[in-house]
């Protein structure tokens, strides 16, 4: 059995990067846990309100709602601003990443890539990178970027694109991710948005036929260490 951590900069990454990846993972024994950095939803407002803490609290339920769905043995969540990482300071996000390493343990990581649109998930990716420098007492041997539909695709640069060369067959899961998704009411758009149910699909069925499968979920691997 391997403990995994799935890292996310927003309440529906965990399940839009890798969410069919994680459902195997935990049907073949494994221990999954997400931390989830920020809520997701204050950058949409000019400012805090009831409204904006109710939209907070509704998208935290349907974390926990979907998170559940996939089989995760506990959520965390912290309070970084949505879409303002770059004003929080790394090192305050380096030193949360290395609470959870140090109190979790795992072995492999899943987070974002560094080359996303999203400045969130780009310090995201800095900061597990950093919080998990392959000293003597890191535990963790593996870690993954995924895609995030509507962040990863739309970095139209050679720069820092998105190379896979880890796929993971998800056709026994793809129904898990998109009831998973489901429970994301507030973040679901309609096709041929790629956060979309039918975005999601095409996603998967288009990694598939790059490996000779229905359904797969894609990722680069950036480190791996055997012992």
């Amino acid at each position: 059995m391997e403990k995994i951590l799935v890292i996310a900069a927003h309440p529906d990454d965990e399940i839009l990067g890798c969410g069919g990846t994680i459902r195997r993972l935990i049907n073949e024994g494994n221990e999954v846990y997400s931390l989830i950095l920020s809520d997701g939803t204050t950058s949409r407002h000019d400012n805090i309100n009831c409204q904006v803490d109710k939209e907070i609290e509704e998208r935290h339920q349907d974390s926990l709602l979907a998170n559940k769905l996939i089989g995760y043995k506990d959520t965390f969540f912290c309070k970084f601003t949505d879409n303002s990482f770059d004003q929080e300071g790394l090192l305050n996000i380096v030193k949360l990443v290395e609470k959870y390493v140090s109190q979790i343990k795992p072995s492999i990581i899943f987070t974002h890539h560094y080359g996303d649109l999203n400045i969130d998930h780009q310090i995201t990716f800095e900061a597990v990178e950093t919080a998990t420098r392959p000293m003597e007492d890191c535990p963790v041997r593996e870690i993954y970027c995924f895609e995030t539909f509507s962040a990863t695709e739309w970095n139209f640069l050679n720069k820092d694109r998105f190379n896979p060369n880890y796929f993971v067959n998800i056709e026994r899961t793809i129904k898990d991710k998109m009831e998973a998704m489901k429970c994301y009411k507030s973040e679901l758009r309609r096709y041929p948005h790629p956060r979309s149910l039918e975005g999601l699909e095409v996603a998967a069925k288009r990694w598939g036929i790059v490996v000779g499968c229905s359904y797969a979920e894609a990722f680069e691997l950036i480190r791996k260490i055997v012992i």
